[in-house]
């Protein structure tokens, strides 16, 4: 089944971070893309909505407030069966007075709930990371074809307008090196129009030497570097797929990888910290390049204006997360954040943090 994905932008995400409201419900549920079976995932959303209308009467929170989220809620599930008909693995819904919206994500996210004075986007930086999804373009001098691939299953082929047929089109009855650059060049300028705002990647299908002219005239800044497979004209699309998740594992395995080496330099340089309560300040001193957070890890709690952390024995509509709190505050000092597995993080914490100056 196709892959139906919204995954928001840096801007998008930011926004969500600069929205706070006294009671702002934040949803993530795991999503099945066959529209038969999202009546299960509809029964979920109702389950979660009717807890948090309870956590927030358990607020005190507004009547008319709690009955407008709630009433946004229960549509969703209830009567727009539209919605339902395209989505992916998973899907986020941010609902406060003033705001709804959702992002259907291609990552496999575990069902939470939280009701706090912001919205709880850690999550949500897991599909930005590492989302497993990319654009395929398959190229080659007799066709070429945009496919959009998911984590998982069959690829979907997108239609672009002005896509030229093939380099002959562009050429006429004789092709050569000149040519197979014009050619190049109407490709890319064709996916500007699906691809712009788009930060997945873009893993080319082409041998040489298409791929190098290709690679000559792209504007799209999230090509995936150096790394082509075979003739797209002598493989299925479902075969592309298979090859282009396997560059993507190799290209997300040396990121970290390479991450890892950079940790224990600045390590070596007094520039990291893996104390959450050290997170937590440096954070909000601006200090904090690069932050690695646990993506399956919820820490209870709040952060305070100086970056004191206050730990609790539960979640509630109160407190709101300090791991959560922390990306936040890396996120608006324009610093990096990286939503990863447990196994990924220096020392097992819940976080890690490269710095930006010694400390």
């Amino acid at each position: 089944m196709a892959l139906h994905t919204d995954i928001p932008t840096r801007h998008e995400i930011e926004r969500l971070l600069n929205s706070t409201a006294q009671h702002c419900v934040s949803i993530y549920l795991p999503t099945h893309r066959v529209t038969q079976e999202t009546q299960q995932d509809r029964i979920l959303l109702r389950d979660l909505t009717r807890q948090a209308v309870d956590q927030l009467h358990a607020a005190g929170a507004d009547a008319h407030d709690t009955a407008d989220i709630e009433a946004h809620l229960l549509h969703l599930a209830e009567d727009d069966d539209e919605f339902w008909m395209d989505q992916a693995d998973s899907l986020a819904i941010f609902a406060s007075p003033n705001r709804f919206e959702t992002h259907r994500l291609p990552n496999h996210l575990m069902t939470s709930l939280e009701v706090s004075d912001r919205f709880h986007i850690k999550p949500l930086m897991r599909a930005v990371t590492f989302p497993h999804a990319a654009w395929i373009l398959a190229l080659a001098q007799g066709s070429v074809r945009l496919l959009e691939m998911g984590p998982t299953g069959a690829p979907e082929e997108v239609h672009v307008e002005e896509m030229p047929r093939d380099a002959w089109e562009s050429s006429g009855n004789k092709v050569h090196k000149a040519r197979e650059g014009a050619y190049a060049r109407r490709v890319d300028t064709a996916l500007r129009q699906v691809l712009t705002g788009s930060d997945l990647p873009l893993v080319l299908a082409a041998s040489q030497p298409m791929a190098a002219l290709y690679r000559s005239v792209n504007t799209y800044p999230h090509l995936v570097a150096e790394r082509e497979h075979g003739n797209p004209e002598t493989s299925t699309d479902a075969e592309l797929a298979d090859a282009a998740r396997s560059i993507l594992d190799d290209v997300y395995a040396e990121q970290l990888a390479d991450l890892a080496v950079l940790f224990d330099e600045r390590r070596s340089q007094g520039r990291t910290a893996v104390d959450i309560a050290d997170v937590a300040r440096l954070a909000t001193m601006g200090a904090v390049d690069t932050l690695l957070v646990d993506i399956d890890v919820t820490v209870p709690g709040s952060v305070d204006d100086l970056g004191a952390v206050t730990f609790d024995d539960a979640d509630d509509a109160i407190n709101y997360g300090v791991t959560d709190e922390i990306t936040r505050r890396v996120l608006l000092t324009s610093g990096r954040v990286l939503a990863v597995r447990g196994d990924d993080i220096p020392d097992g914490g819940p976080t890690a943090a490269i710095l930006r100056y010694t400390t």
